[in-house]
Order: C-alpha cells, then structure tokens, then sequence
C-alpha cells in the first residue's frame, strides 16, 4: 500500500529541506530519486495508484492525488512549499490546471515540465519562470538546479561540474583571494560576468559585486555546496 499522508506530515515535508514534486513518470521519478540521493525530501504526487505503489519507501512521502482540485493539493500543504516541480507527462490538460492552481499559492521556486514548444508558451504567458523541456537525462540535471541556487548546471564528468550561478552574499565584496574560494570551498571561479557586461577570464584579484554572474567549477558535490551559501 502506499504511504499514508496527512496534512501535518505535509506541513512538516514543507518546513524542511524538501521538493514536491508532482507526475510520477519517468522524468518526475528521475528527478525525485535523484534529490533524494542529495539528501532532500520529497512529496512525490501522482493520480496512478500502481505508480504510487512501486515507489512506496523510495521517496520520503508518495501519495495518490489529483493534482488538478486544488483542494487535493491544500490537503497535502502544497501553499508550505517553495519549490515545487510540475512533471506531468503528455497530459497538457492536467499540466496547465494544476500550474495554475500552484501560481495561486504563491509558490517561490515553481518549475514546470514542458512536452512542446507550443505547450512552453502557455506557461510562460501563465508566469511560469522555469519552463523545462525535458530529453533524456534531463531530470538529473534540473534536480541539481532545483535543489541548489544555480542558474545552470553542466555535469563534465564522473563527479565534476560546471555551474553558473550568483554569488554567496558572504564573497560579495571581496576579491577571490580574500573570498577564499578555492582554499575554503574547493572550488575554482573560472569567470566573472558583470551585471550587463561580458563574461571574463577571472583572477585572484578579481572582485565579487553585487549582480555578477559567476562560472564555477570544481567537483559536483563542492559546487553544488557554493551554490547553497547563504
């Protein structure tokens, strides 16, 4: 049987570092075992019961819901969460419904998976920001982006990866020496792009402002940490 799940189990999924995510297919599943595997929990969400089934105990909640009655989705405390990923497959019907029942929540972080060009549109005119066109390993990459602060994420190779993402509010300031971001994160700054300037080759000496765009690399789980700092 699948996991029961009640609402303060919900609430308490929300309040922690955790995703929901809702369509259980296999981009959805790719990308919720995958946070899982980084140490996030997720409420995994799908109308199918034998999907729910077959996951029971791999994710921290998996229940049967139907994502398009929002009150289905107040029940399991979708409001509580930040981040939330829309994985519903070709069903474009129930994708559109339930992302607009989330933009409804306010939802932070919202990302929804697209199936075409025409089906990207729609939501980005719904104010969808993360608009994700999903090919083949995709729901790898993208749990990185979710569960991090990057803009973009390229995995080069076993455990070694390149990032593009803002810079921690605590580097900010300082050049990457005094930064210590490479001694003190074990990561490399490769370059620096100014707030409506040109990417550049960065140096020790170069300083981190306020609205850079910084491309970091070093090892996928180094990198993934950077992102994080607050």
């Amino acid at each position: 049987m699948a996991k029961s799940h009640s609402q303060s189990d919900a609430g308490r999924v929300a309040r922690a570092d955790s995703v929901a995510v809702i369509g259980m297919g296999r981009f959805g599943r790719a990308l919720a075992l995958e946070l899982m595997a980084s140490g996030t929990e997720v409420l995994g969400i799908d109308f199918r019961e034998d999907i729910v089934q077959e996951l029971n105990g791999q994710l921290t909640h998996v229940v049967q819901a139907d994502s398009t009655k929002e009150e289905a989705l107040r029940q399991l405390a979708l409001p509580e969460f930040d981040r939330v990923v829309v994985a519903i497959g070709h069903d474009v019907q129930s994708s559109i419904l339930t992302t607009s029942i989330l933009l409804g929540f306010n939802i932070e972080h919202l990302w929804v998976k697209a199936v075409s060009a025409q089906h990207g549109r729609i939501l980005e005119q719904l104010g969808v920001k993360h608009v994700v066109f999903p090919e083949g390993d995709m729901g790898r990459r993208v749990a990185h982006l979710v569960r991090g602060s990057m803009q973009d994420f390229l995995e080069i190779g076993d455990d070694f990866s390149l990032i593009k993402m803002a810079p921690p509010p605590s580097t900010i300031g300082k050049n990457l020496t005094d930064a210590g971001v490479r001694t003190k994160f074990g990561v490399t700054v490769v370059a620096v792009r100014r707030l409506g300037g040109r990417w550049n080759y960065a140096t020790a000496d170069t300083m981190i402002e306020e609205g850079d765009t910084l491309l970091v690399a070093g090892s996928t789980s180094k990198a993934e940490a950077f992102s994080q700092l607050h």
